[in-house]
């Protein structure tokens, strides 16, 4: 059984020691040290609101499964990695599973919306709910089998107004790095939340003023002199402000809405800031559209690039409304996985 170690050196990423697709280059450019990766933001999904949880049926069952879920995720990976994708994002609070959903909280005070999906894996008190930690463990071990490397988010800003409040946020940010520690897999990176620019987030500390501080405690925990590598990320073109570019060990960035030449701009707006010159590190795209030239652009500028493909619903297309289609089924996600096979010589 493999054993997947993720390590950061410089503005390179390493597997098990080694830079990842060591020696490959493109277009005369070297891609060693990118980790190009795709949002597969519902690896874990589940809905708790029996009100909505039919909007998920599958169309042969006519019944939402979770775990049918996690293990069509689990039996698709392999190909995804023959075309050379090394990474993946997925989160404790997933994303947003259709596009007419509203935030899961009152106006009046953090808490469900009986009218909006739950999905998360936090009670309002921090703790965490076993069943998502099993399907979450079942992806992290398929990831580690196969030499990939999972980004796992904490926060999504259309469920952090389940938790409670304040401690509640930081209590769960801690339970869930102890429990991914306690996993004993070394092939993750952490995403704090996705999007901490978005006004919806109802906790100040999600926000970018102060989301610093979860990074920072995120780093701060250890198990046998092990921490994970830790970021948050921001909306398309956003550019994060110095107290997290300062505090983060790789800079996440979203290229949504984004063409090839803003990318490039984004990727030499980062390179100029000051963080960045005292401590280049990977810059990383975990979510930026559908669109190979975008893929192209950054591979040639070295930042990692991340396919994000919402969907529609109907098990078919994108890789994000539920009930989700893994497998690469239709031109659009060939389109970004013959891109990737161009970058890395595979597939």
């Amino acid at each position: 059984m493999q054993e997947t170690i993720v390590t950061i050196e410089g503005e390179k990423f390493f597997i098990n020691g080694r830079p990842t697709y060591e020696g490959r280059e493109f277009r005369g450019k070297s891609v060693e040290g990118l980790l190009l990766n795709s949002r597969m933001i519902q690896a874990t999904f589940d809905d708790e609101n029996p009100h909505t949880r039919s909007r998920w049926n599958y169309p042969d069952t006519k019944k939402w499964d979770p775990d049918r879920n996690t293990e069509e995720f689990c039996q698709n990976m392999p190909a995804w990695k023959e075309y050379g994708l090394l990474g993946f994002t997925v989160n404790f609070q997933g994303g947003r599973p259709a596009l007419d959903f509203r935030q899961s909280h009152h106006p009046e005070e953090p808490g469900p919306n009986p009218e909006v999906y739950v999905n998360s894996t936090f009670k309002r008190d921090g703790r965490v709910k076993e069943p998502f930690l099993k399907r979450m463990a079942k992806v992290l071990q398929r990831a580690d089998e196969l030499g990939m490397v999972a980004i796992v988010g904490y926060f999504y800003f259309l469920q952090d107004g389940l938790l409670g409040d304040e401690e509640a946020v930081i209590r769960a940010t801690e339970n869930a790095t102890n429990w991914l520690l306690g996993t004993g897999h070394k092939n993750i990176l952490v995403e704090i939340n996705n999007e901490c620019n978005v006004a919806h987030y109802d906790h100040a500390i999600l926000k970018p003023p102060r989301v610093h501080e979860l990074i920072n405690l995120v780093k701060r925990i250890e198990k046998d002199g092990r921490r994970l590598p830790v970021s948050t990320s921001g909306t398309g073109g956003w550019i994060p402000p110095e107290n997290i570019a300062s505090a983060a060990d790789f800079i996440l960035v979203h290229g949504n809405r984004q063409s090839p030449a803003a990318h490039k701009n984004m990727i030499e707006t980062i390179c100029s800031m000051r963080p960045f010159k005292e401590n280049p590190r990977p810059i990383v795209f975990n979510e930026a559209g559908t669109d190979a030239e975008c893929l192209f652009a950054c591979a040639e500028n070295f930042a990692s690039w991340g396919y994000y493909d919402a969907g529609e619903n109907n098990y078919q297309d994108g890789f994000q409304s539920p009930p989700v289609n893994w497998g690469i089924n239709t031109e659009t996600k060939r389109r970004f996985f013959n891109g990737v096979g161009q970058i890395t010589g595979l597939g």
